[in-house]
């Protein structure tokens, strides 16, 4: 079985949705997926992709906004770390008054540490990576040597703090207890800018070297 990702950068603070897709049935997974719901649904059906879930890595408005046209299309599952439930269904904790918003998502099913969910054919692996927020977690797939860790590690750099539930020490423990224990040749995939490797952060990423 063969996968590919695929990513848009959506929204108002670019905001990085990646598409786990099964080349062979075209099923596919939704990570994150912004603040353009209808334009990520609009891309799946262009592309005859079948959505299987939404994954989500933490409850910032950025990052889940784009949830309720997504399963107003698809009927999706939504996917998130029982930590977190309460940040994306509280608008003093999604950050949602930055835009002037108020945004409330509900998920169906609440994941654990260690936890693998099969969707669309993928072994995913969840990394509970809090520090951002109190309930973060990263998806691990070891087949494709890949992680989607929201916004707990960037290229260089490290997830903002200083938002509700956030906490440095605790996602500088989470990078060196969860994160920097995957091969070094893992490709991480953040929710904003570029690419990066595990390999790469642990000797050059500052904030954790």
């Amino acid at each position: 079985m063969s996968f590919h990702i695929e990513s848009v950068v959506l929204g108002m603070v670019g905001t990085n949705c990646y598409l786990l897709i099964n080349d062979g049935t075209k099923e596919t997974v939704i990570f994150d997926p912004g603040d353009e719901g209808e334009r990520v649904a609009a891309y799946l059906s262009r592309e005859n992709l079948k959505p299987a879930a939404i994954l989500l890595t933490h409850g910032h408005f950025d990052h889940i906004m784009g949830v309720e046209a997504l399963c107003a299309a698809f009927d999706l599952p939504v996917y998130i770390h029982e930590e977190e439930a309460g940040v994306m269904e509280d608008p003093a904790l999604n950050a949602c008054g930055m835009i002037g918003a108020n945004v409330k998502v509900k998920a169906d099913h609440l994941v654990k540490d260690g936890e693998v969910l099969n969707l669309a054919g993928a072994d995913i692996r969840v990394l509970f990576t809090p520090g951002h927020t109190r309930g973060g977690v990263s998806y691990y797939v070891e087949e494709i040597k890949a992680v989607f860790c929201g916004d707990t590690l960037f290229e260089g750099s490290v997830g903002r703090t200083d938002l509700p539930t956030g906490s440095m020490s605790v996602l500088i423990r989470s990078i060196k207890e969860k994160l920097f224990t995957l091969p070094d040749d893992v490709q991480v995939l953040p929710g904003h800018g570029g690419a990066t490797t595990i390999g790469w952060e642990k000797k050059n990423n500052p904030f954790v070297c």
